[in-house]
């Protein structure tokens, strides 16, 4: 998707893939990575989601990206938090307590920004994204991030032909095939979840369903 596309969302608030509350698929499975307190996670594409403020308050040190100055904006201030603003080359960083969030494009991240993230997030990332960018967004991942990264995955699944996104049906095979093996996966669950979600029913899905990957960059 071109950036005019997602900016223009924002400012029509036009935001219906936002959840108001934490995923709970976050807080179910989050504690299985055995992670230790203050280690940094990445949220990409993280908008304004409320499971950032979430990881703060377990201790975590969170680190998202978002492209939309709107969204992050937002996110601090529905939280009460004065962020400190640095520009950092392409990129504009805000940083208040335990979450900063690059504002920018999300290719634009190298090494010296997010090398320190040992875990990952991504709840709505992979399935904003057009299959052409899918694979380059997999590929950057796996070479900003340090190895034993761990995470969690959280994808959508439908009929492509019923509806086209965003979000965009992301097949289990896609993402077997677009993170091996540089990445190991475990499957945690497949839900379908099309009769919480009356939006999707309108559109004419007669399935949805959402998966949970646990990861590990070999």
């Amino acid at each position: 998707m071109h950036a005019e596309f997602w900016q223009a969302r924002w400012t029509r608030s036009e935001i219906g893939f936002h959840q108001a509350e934490v995923n709970p698929y976050l807080q179910r499975y989050w504690p299985s990575l055995q992670l230790g307190q203050g280690d940094r996670v990445l949220v990409p594409l993280c908008g304004k989601s409320q499971d950032m403020a979430w990881l703060a308050g377990q201790g975590f040190r969170v680190t998202g990206v978002e492209l939309a100055q709107r969204a992050v904006e937002d996110f601090f201030a529905e939280h009460e938090l004065q962020p400190q603003v640095t520009v950092v080359g392409d990129l504009t960083l805000y940083q208040a307590g335990l979450v900063e969030i690059y504002c920018g494009d999300f290719f634009a991240l190298g090494e010296q920004h997010i090398g320190d993230c040992v875990a990952l997030y991504d709840r709505a990332a992979l399935i904003a994204l057009p299959a052409s960018m899918r694979e380059r967004y997999v590929t950057h991942l796996t070479q900003v991030l340090p190895t034993a990264c761990k995470g969690l995955l959280v994808t959508l699944d439908y009929d492509p032909l019923k509806m086209d996104g965003p979000p965009f049906a992301v097949t289990d095979e896609e993402v077997q095939r677009r993170f091996s093996p540089a990445w190991q996966l475990q499957p945690l669950a497949c839900v379908d979840v099309l009769g919480e979600n009356w939006r999707f029913l309108k559109r004419g899905l007669d399935r949805l369903d959402e998966r949970v990957y646990r990861l590990s960059k070999d």
